[in-house]
């Protein structure tokens, strides 16, 4: 997605949440000092996901009850949110790209960036504390942004990390993205994090998530299908 094109949606979300332009553009400049010597070229990204099949793993309510769907997947590449990537990995099942603002626990994503998985890591004004301190130690990394680009670091467009996987996968031109444990719904999943006691602010996120997935599926060239009970509009349903 061009960041022309982005921008606007992310002015939205500011004001609706309070985030500082300034300060998630100060974060992502930071992010992108912090991985100038180790940053993966992006076409490690493209390389794993055109033409494949997509497997966007969120962290909701659905996600353990779809672990045997998941299983069978192998052919599926998988890019994993967050705190999915613990559920994955206590399953013996490797992530192949992790999305994560590095709120998930920490043991877990430095476990998936040992096995191999590309961290695709998010910067913002929130989270830059827990940037210097996970960020040195981990290898496989490409920065990401919500607001203008970066050496190293770039804008997929996207939200939480649940959304940006699906962004992610459809920027570098998935041939198919299948949602599983994305239900964008008023349940925060067991792997969810459960933003301390403000579970209404993780629900105003993930409809916010909701509703830039169902914008993308409007523009989008992937075949997009929706594993939950209640898809996404613009994903079909997909029985597992």
């Amino acid at each position: 997605m061009k960041f022309i094109d982005w921008f606007p949606y992310y002015q939205e979300i500011r004001q609706q949440f309070g985030y500082s332009t300034e300060k998630d553009q100060e974060a992502a400049n930071l992010l992108s000092k912090m991985i100038r010597k180790k940053a993966l070229d992006i076409k490690v990204l493209q390389k794993k996901i055109a033409g494949k099949q997509v497997l966007a793993i969120g962290a909701g309510d659905g996600l353990i009850s779809e672990i045997e769907f998941i299983r069978k997947g192998r052919k599926f590449i998988k890019i994993v949110a967050d705190g999915a990537t613990q559920f994955l990995l206590e399953n013996h099942i490797k992530p192949d790209i992790v999305v994560t603002d590095l709120d998930g626990d920490p043991f877990f994503l430095r476990k998936a960036d040992r096995a191999g998985a590309i961290l695709v890591v998010h910067g913002h004004a929130d989270n830059v504390n827990v940037l210097k301190k996970i960020v040195p130690t981990v290898r496989h990394v490409i920065g990401s942004t919500q607001v203008m680009p970066v050496r190293n670091v770039y804008n997929f467009g996207g939200f939480t990390d649940g959304d940006r996987c699906v962004f992610l996968a459809d920027e570098f031109e998935a041939k198919e993205i299948v949602l599983v444990g994305m239900e964008f719904g008023g349940k925060v999943g067991k792997y969810s994090k459960k933003a301390g006691k403000n579970i209404q602010l993780k629900r105003d996120k993930m409809k916010v998530g909701k509703r830039l997935l169902e914008m993308l599926a409007k523009h989008s060239r992937s075949r997009l299908f929706d594993t939950s009970q209640r898809p996404v509009r613009g994903f079909k349903p997909l029985i597992v």
